[in-house]
């Protein structure tokens, strides 16, 4: 994986471009060289809205090179339309050119559990849930998916989980802002917890992916995964430990 950039997803329907170096044009290479049209993943992006990201930055590049490394997103199939944390000069070239200017940073939702509320109001909130509960408990939201998924295809369970009980095949995307379940080979990107859920999992009974995701944080199969969990039953989910890494983890019949 290039170490001029990183791309992570942002608040759907936005991936994020992280730059690493000050040199675009080293970035427009390397994204020539991994998503460009002649490159192993031509399709790997539809149009995808993106956000320049020059927080990783302490110095910053020339604003001569925006106009590059526009057209190079725009030939890997990237849509630019903001930027943030970028100097005053970028920021004009960005703005002439039609992007916006991005709020500094997109909030991730904690988890539940990771909320800490004075004990006396948790005690009184609890009380009231019970009273709630014995009116109506309603269920989960979750979007069932029974049919293939072909390559160009993408299905976004917004608030909910999602459950495919057909195959995902290359080329095609699902996202959930909850779990995924995918009861057949998933081959293609699936992104769990979209909107920021740290606590999100992703299962399938046959993991291939192209791209795995979740709340942002993700991997793609040009780093191959374990021997013991490519191709077979397993579940993704984030560490626990504050580094953010992808766990990988078999499942036992």
């Amino acid at each position: 994986m290039s170490t001029s950039f990183e791309i992570k997803s942002a608040q759907l329907p936005l991936v994020a471009l992280l730059l690493k170096t000050p040199d675009l044009s080293q970035v427009v290479a390397d994204l020539k060289q991994q998503f460009g049209p002649d490159s192993d993943s031509p399709d790997f992006f539809d149009n995808d809205a993106l956000v320049l990201d020059f927080s990783p930055l302490g110095t910053m590049p020339d604003a001569a090179q925006l106009p590059a490394l526009l057209e190079g997103l725009k030939n890997c199939r990237l849509k630019p339309i903001a930027l943030r944390q970028a100097s005053a000069d970028i920021t004009a070239a960005a703005l002439a050119s039609g992007l916006v200017e991005a709020p500094r940073e997109l909030p991730r939702h904690k988890p539940a559990q990771q909320i800490k509320k004075p004990e006396q109001a948790v005690s009184e909130t609890v009380r009231e849930v019970v009273k709630e509960v014995l009116r109506e408990v309603p269920g989960p939201a979750t979007l069932v998916i029974d049919k293939p998924l072909r390559s160009g295809q993408k299905i976004y369970a917004r608030g909910a989980d999602l459950v495919v009980l057909a195959m995902v095949n290359m080329g095609a995307e699902v996202v959930a802002d909850g779990n995924i379940h995918v009861y057949a080979p998933l081959r293609g990107k699936a992104m769990a917890g979209a909107s920021g859920n740290t606590s999100a999992r992703i299962f399938s009974l046959c993991l291939e992916p192209e791209l795995i995701s979740i709340a942002g944080v993700y991997r793609t199969s040009e780093n191959p995964l374990p021997k013991d969990i490519q191709g077979q039953p397993a579940q993704v989910r984030l560490s626990t430990d504050g580094q953010e890494k992808l766990l990988f983890e078999a499942l036992k019949p």
